[in-house]
This record gives C-alpha cells, sequence and structure tokens, in this order.
C-alpha cells in the first residue's frame, strides 16, 4: 500500500488550528533593570555592604561633629576594645542565625564559662591552663545540648535556648555563689585568665589581645563559610533544610555542629571577658544575648537564615560602638544611644524584607 502524499492528503481536526498560529520565533523580554532594581540585587547578592555603608556615614558624620577628637587612633581602637566581647559572641550567634535558629543563652554561655575557668584554677587549685581548658568544654557541652534538642527533638530554637538561658544563668550564681574572684588575686595567681586584656601599642592605637581574636575570629568564619563544604551547607540549612536534605546534606549533624561551635566561640567570649573586665564575675555581660542579635541584625543577616555575612555582623557590632562612643563624647543622654539603635534594628530588619521581596 503507498503512503499517502502530503500534498494531497485532507488535515486532521487538530491540525487546522496550527494555520493561524505564529510563525514568529521565541524571544525572551530583555527589560533593561533600572539603576534601583540594580541597586537592590547589588544588596541582595552583598548582604554586608548596607551595614558598611552606614558603619562610614556614621563615622563620617561623628567627624565631622567631633573633628580630631573622634578621628584620633586612640579613640578608633577604643571602638573596637568596646565591641570586642559582642563580636566574638555575634559570631556565635551569626552561625545560629545563618541555620534560621536563634540562640538566646550565648551571653549566658559565656558568662559561665568564665565562672569555670575561674573557680576552678582558684577553688579547685588545677593549673590555669587546665582551668581555662574545662571552661572550653562546658561552652562546647551547653551548645551541644542546644543542637541535639532543636535537632534530634524537633524543639524550637527560641523555645530551647531561652529555656537554656534560664538554666545556665541559674547554675552560674548557684554555682559561683555570687562570689567575684579580684582583678589582683587573678593576676598574681592565674595570669593567663587576663590573657586578652594586654594590649600591644601601636602609635597612638591600642588593639588589645581580644580585638586582635575578635578580628582573626571573624576572618576565619568568613573564609569558612565562604569556601568550605561546612560553610555552604550551613547556608543551604538556613535557605531550605528539606533541599538540603535531598541534596545529601546531613542536616542534623549540620545543626548539632553549629550549635556546638557556637558554644564554643562563646567560652572563648568568656575568657575574653575575664580580660577585658580584669575579674570573673558571674554578674558580668548578661546583656550580651540581645548586643549579639543587635550586631547581627543590624549587619544584614537575615532572621529566616540562609543569607547574610560574617562580615556584616562585625560593621553591625562597630555601627553600636560608633553610636555608643560619639554620643558620650557629644555629650548626650544615654538613652538617645538606645533610641537611635532600636530605630536601626527596625530599618535593618525592613531593609531586608524589602531587599529579598525585590530580588526575589
Amino acid at each position: 500500500m503507498q503512503p499517502a502524499n502530503p500534498e494531497t492528503r485532507t488535515p486532521q481536526e487538530f491540525e487546522k488550528v496550527l494555520s493561524s498560529s505564529s510563525t514568529e520565533v521565541a524571544s525572551f523580554d530583555r527589560h533593561e533593570k533600572s539603576a534601583l532594581e540594580r541597586f537592590q540585587h547589588f544588596l541582595h547578592s552583598s548582604p554586608a555592604a548596607v551595614a558598611l555603608i552606614v558603619l562610614v556615614l556614621s563615622i563620617a558624620v561623628f567627624g565631622l561633629i567631633l573633628g580630631g577628637k573622634f578621628f584620633s587612633a586612640f579613640t578608633l581602637t577604643l571602638i573596637l576594645q568596646q565591641v570586642a566581647i559582642v563580636g566574638i559572641v555575634g559570631a556565635a550567634q551569626t552561625l545560629v542565625i545563618l541555620t534560621a535558629g536563634i540562640d538566646l543563652s550565648v551571653g549566658a554561655i559565656m558568662v559561665l564559662s568564665s565562672v569555670v575557668m575561674g573557680q576552678f584554677a582558684f577553688r579547685y587549685g588545677l593549673p590555669p591552663e587546665l582551668a581555662v581548658l574545662c571552661g572550653f568544654v562546658v561552652g562546647a557541652f551547653c551548645g551541644f545540648i542546644n543542637g541535639v534538642l532543636v535537632a534530634r527533638m524537633k524543639l524550637p530554637p527560641f523555645i530551647v535556648t531561652l529555656g537554656m538561658w534560664q538554666i545556665v544563668l541559674a547554675t552560674n550564681f548557684l554555682y559561683s555563689a555570687n562570689e567575684t574572684i579580684r582583678a589582683q588575686d587573678i593576676e598574681a595567681n592565674a595570669p593567663i585568665l587576663q590573657f586578652f586584656g594586654e594590649s600591644i601599642r601601636m602609635g597612638g592605637a591600642v588593639f588589645t589581645y581580644g580585638v586582635i581574636a575578635m578580628v582573626l575570629l571573624v576572618a576565619v568564619l568568613w573564609y569558612v563559610l565562604n569556601h568550605t563544604a561546612w560553610g555552604r551547607h550551613v547556608y543551604a540549612v538556613g535557605d531550605d533544610p528539606d533541599a538540603a536534605e535531598l541534596a545529601g546534606v546531613n542536616v542534623k549533624r549540620m545543626l548539632i555542629s553549629v550549635y556546638t561551635l557556637s558554644g564554643l566561640i562563646c567560652a572563648l567570649a568568656g575568657w575574653a571577658l575575664i580580660g577585658r573586665i580584669g575579674s570573673v564575675s558571674p554578674t558580668a555581660g548578661q546583656f550580651a544575648n540581645i548586643e549579639s542579635i543587635t550586631a547581627v541584625v543590624i549587619g544584614g543577616i537575615s532572621l529566616f537564615g540562609g543569607r547574610g555575612s560574617v562580615l556584616g555582623m562585625l560593621f553591625g557590632a562597630l555601627i553600636v560602638g560608633v553610636f555608643q562612643l560619639g554620643l558620650r563624647l557629644i555629650g548626650t543622654d544615654p538613652q538617645w544611644t538606645y533610641l537611635l539603635i532600636g530605630v536601626l534594628i527596625i530599618a535593618a530588619v525592613a531593609i531586608d524584607q524589602w531587599i529579598r521581596k525585590v530580588a526575589g
């Protein structure tokens, strides 16, 4: 049987609609982005840029108002000294928030770790180096418990760390009997506990080892988060844990490692805290949890996880330090500092939502 000639055969019913169809080649809409849209996408790809811009502007404004009184090597390094503790604790908070969690216990873990270091050295007579190590173990253990409860038991991070904050805070006061170990005793018997309070002078600038530790910690975490598989997994878990699981990421193990590392960094902050104030005090650093969240939010790290940079956290902490010192030098009421910081927090969250909405 001979096949039908394509030119003479009768078109079928469904083929008749093809005669009126378009014959144009498919094309894509090449809408030219406006300057505002390009700026929004730049901010989305560089979340720390907003904090850096605000930091530069705030330094410039206070510099114009105060002149050389503010633009001196000593004053600028004094800001670094003031934010060293917040910067270290903020690094711990950054890791947790990048996974779409939050850690309200960072301040309490920091203080408990410092108390353990002091008490183990003076109450039990352990070598100071071993006492410091015990403090790190306590900090890591507290973080590990947080991680297990969040990852294994699927409890909300806010509730878990709120409970841990209360538990660690009470343990701190019960264990230490609310006693302070004096700076003179530490200097005479365990000077290593005050190591991060020692300083290096470079002309008029004064850098404490606590400042150097903060800068090195931020630099290391920036590299790890941006250039290692572990860092990419942290962002993936915060962005979409289900998709990360399907991609082969062990989400539970990642969360436990993040919270454990957060506790370890808090112990480092506890050691730096002793150097900063000179003594071991169970009442020091009680607001570090709020201050760390403030630095993270102002630094452009999204509270919804998966987006942000540890450098932004550092910029956020420096912004707070600049406002605190600048307003103090001007002689304004300290309440203005809290008012302006509150405005910055709300503005930072609003900008984050705006960037997500447009760039998404």
